[in-house]
């Protein structure tokens, strides 16, 4: 098993090319707006547009529907723990005297202790779970695209504390080895017959869960090797040194950002003068 890249971009595109800062200002707004917003529909447009752009900037098809696939049994929970066992919350929330629902229990919820799915607490679950995608999906969106090295300098040029940015970057940069490890790991079990392919599910995890003891001394011992290294050469954290490699704000870096900071400020004008974003149940004709 070959070393992984924390990189899953391959393909040079427009994205690649912007300097690490605007997208560290992409990355805070549409958080920013991602918990500002909830409005279902807008919130499911914010989630659509950022599965698009990952695709346009070269993230694999693969990791994205990994990645849904994996959060799939969090967004069904949510779905049933706010359309079903939620209803104060969604009550208190909306100010509401009672709830629609889509449907009912037998016997009044007696079993469930809830009366059924309401139709506010459907829409509130989907509005979090395009919430979480948002927050998801932006992250690799500006990660994944940029070299750690220009990483590292663009974060120090946007006055970031050396330390903090440090340890970011040796916490991508350790993931791959810890990958490798976990590879290693498996092969020996091979290696000694066991066919992990052959096995089901259930199986998997098992025998992944007994994985978990020596990667977590693995990982130990090279935290341990990393801080005497960094003791060795009298690391101080300051930001005051020189760096093999450069990162320049060009004119596309300075638009996109000044795009980023107009989009922002509409967002939160139309918010709070006009409402737009704020929670509404969209498609319903209420029950009499």
């Amino acid at each position: 098993m070959g070393m992984m890249k924390y990189r899953t971009v391959e393909k040079d595109s427009f994205f690649t090319r912007l300097d690490f800062r605007p997208k560290l200002l992409m990355i805070v707004i549409v958080s920013v707006v991602a918990f500002l917003w909830e409005s279902p529909l807008l919130g499911a447009a914010l989630g659509v547009f950022l599965i698009v752009a990952c695709l346009l900037a070269g993230l694999k098809v693969s990791y994205i529907r990994m990645l849904l696939l994996i959060m799939l049994p969090f967004y069904v929970l949510l779905l049933v723990a706010h359309g079903i066992f939620d209803e104060e919350l969604v009550l208190n929330y909306l100010g509401q005297e009672r709830l629609h629902y889509m449907f009912r229990f037998p016997g009044g919820g007696e079993l469930f202790g809830a009366a059924g799915m309401s139709w506010e607490g459907f829409w509130y679950g989907v509005n979090i779970i395009f919430k979480t995608l948002s927050l998801t999906l932006v992250i690799p969106l500006g990660i994944f695209t940029t070299d750690v090295d220009r990483m590292i300098v663009g974060m120090v040029k946007s006055r970031i504390p050396y330390k903090i940015t440090f340890i970011f970057s040796s916490t991508l940069r350790f993931f791959p080895l810890l990958f490798e490890e976990i590879g290693a790991i498996i092969q020996a079990q091979r290696l000694r017959g066991l066919a992990v392919e052959d096995m089901n599910a259930i199986q998997k995890v098992k025998v992944y869960a007994k994985v978990a003891i020596p990667l977590i001394l693995s990982a130990m011992v090279k935290s341990q090797q990393l801080e005497v290294v960094l003791q060795s050469k009298a690391f101080s954290g300051s930001p005051d040194r020189t760096y093999l490699h450069s990162s320049d704000l060009t004119r596309t870096d300075y638009l996109l950002g000044g795009i980023f900071l107009f989009l922002f400020a509409l967002v939160l004008a139309l918010y709070f003068l006009y409402g737009v974003g704020k929670y509404s149940v969209p498609f319903i004709a209420w029950e009499a």
